[in-house]
């Protein structure tokens, strides 16, 4: 003998009859603080950023790459 049952629920509803905690506030506190850090190691990669850390070790003047690099781009 076989028997099937088809279950139709929400993931919420399946953990709430099993007895699972919510865990909905700690994911959404969890994605929070990864997009924070996200968002703080974004700034390092912006264009101005990237030209103070490589020019310097290039020996090259900032403002003519700049300039440089407008006009290429026009």
């Amino acid at each position: 003998m076989k028997i099937t049952v088809d279950v139709d629920c929400t993931p919420l509803e399946a953990r709430q009859f099993m007895g699972l905690p919510d865990v909905e506030p700690m994911q959404k506190a969890a994605m929070a603080q990864i997009e924070k850090r996200m968002m703080a190691e974004l700034e390092r990669y912006t264009p101005e950023a990237l030209f103070k850390a490589w020019l310097p070790l290039a020996g090259m003047n900032a403002e003519w790459l700049q300039e440089f690099l407008k006009r290429s781009t026009s």
